[in-house]
């Protein structure tokens, strides 16, 4: 059998979704040789589709924010949260840290598609349908192994590989980095309607986060689109869909109908999109970087799509490690530890608190705090915006403690 053909980068990116398009632009404009090697074909569809104003900044920097501008996207300036009679909402222009307010709420296909686009249009190179099987990093390159659609191979070697991959986590399960998510394992059934919402009361320029009358730890996305269709999805713990139907489309009406809010909000949709279901989502790894690799965003770990992060994260990831590896490409000694790995991880952790304190109550309780202190709202505000890394808020740098406290306040006759 002949050899298979070896071809030689300096930078290659596996996955075009957002982390990647953005590295590689940012890459690009720095000069640099950059091949993204993405499994599907565009458009195609993703769920994770209620940015955060944080992500503008990353979109902004990769040149690519005039053309998301221009798509049309639904406008939105923050998140509303509905439990029966309670309502409170989050202007995300009324924060404490400096930044985008407002952001949008897109449909992943036709926005991971025009991430891509541009970043083709700065000059990054993207074959589709090309999948890597293996990978090789103990020599003094990386040596990836690639399959074409049509079931021809080739290796790649590169300076420096991106695993931008997604839920394919594709290096963590070909390098064996998978570790277990600390989370429990939670269910979403989700789809696309045509809403039809005449409520007043609706904002359509908010993300709406429901959570369930009685069941705390179960709770509801409503996300409106431009064109008048909204992503629909409900969250839960596996035992929680024990006895619903087997049915996803009768199982999330049945969720729904169990909602007030949602029952009447919902009251005229039409639902003509076969429900989805993703399952055990939440992920880990052993590391965020090896020697000729680093992994971004959803590649590396997921949390849980309740405050929206997973875009943000994935996208900060990819501008920090792209100006570590221009840096290390130039000639300049880096620490991927202590210069990618753990100031990424601390907004990560930042953002792991405030869930863990939604599935345990006690967020839930300051979110619908009727006499909060409005610094102190803007402070959380920041970090429903997608700011986790702030480190002037000390509600990012000491999350646990703080909300802790604020719990506690919020629970206190005396109050906040």
């Amino acid at each position: 059998m002949a050899p298979l053909e070896l071809q030689s980068r300096e930078v290659v990116i596996i996955g075009a979704g957002p982390s990647g398009a953005i590295a590689g632009a940012l890459l690009k404009r720095q000069g640099h040789d950059v091949l993204v090697i993405e499994r599907q074909v565009f458009p195609r569809f993703c769920i994770g589709e209620s940015l955060l104003s944080h992500c503008l900044d990353f979109i902004e920097e990769a040149g690519m924010l005039e053309a998301v501008q221009a798509a049309g996207f639904q406008t939105k300036h923050g998140a509303a949260f509905g439990c029966d009679a309670r309502y409170t909402e989050f202007d995300f222009r009324d924060k404490f840290t400096p930044g985008h307010g407002s952001t949008y709420q897109v449909q992943r296909a036709s926005f991971d598609k025009l991430l891509a686009d541009e970043a083709q249009k700065q000059g990054v190179e993207i074959r589709y349908e090309e999948e890597v099987i293996a990978a090789d990093f103990s020599g003094a390159r990386p040596q990836l192994s690639v399959r074409r659609a049509d079931g021809s191979e080739y290796r790649l070697d590169a300076a420096f590989v991106l695993d931008a991959s997604g839920y394919g986590r594709v290096l963590p399960r070909l390098l064996d980095l998978e570790a277990p998510s600390a989370f429990p394992v939670r269910r979403a059934v989700f789809t696309h309607i045509e809403d039809r919402i005449d409520d007043p009361r609706f904002d359509r320029e908010k993300i709406l986060i429901t959570t369930h009358p009685e069941l705390k730890d179960v709770w509801y996305w409503t996300i409106p689109f431009s064109n008048g269709r909204c992503s629909l999805g409900v969250v839960a713990a596996a035992e929680r869909y024990a006895g619903r139907p087997v049915d996803l489309d009768a199982c999330l009406k049945q969720f729904v109908a169990e909602a007030p809010n949602l029952r009447r909000i919902l009251a005229n949709a039409v639902w003509d999109t076969p429900a989805r279901l993703i399952d055990g989502y939440s992920a880990n790894v052993k590391s965020l970087h090896g020697n000729g690799f680093a992994l971004l965003g959803n590649a590396a770990e997921f949390l849980d799509p309740v405050f929206s992060s997973g875009v943000t994260i994935a996208m900060r990831s990819a501008s920090m490690a792209a100006h570590l590896l221009h840096r290390q490409l130039g000639g300049e000694a880096v620490d991927w530890e202590h210069q990618f790995a753990r100031p990424l991880k601390r907004g990560v952790d930042a953002f792991r608190a405030y869930v863990e304190g939604w599935y345990d109550g006690s967020f839930q309780d300051v979110i619908y705090y009727e006499r909060a202190q409005p610094q102190i709202r803007r402070m959380i505000c920041s970090i429903l915006a997608g700011y986790a890394w702030d480190e002037n808020n000390p509600y990012v740098t000491e999350p646990k403690r703080r909300l802790g406290v604020l719990a506690e306040l919020c629970a206190s006759p005396a109050g906040v």
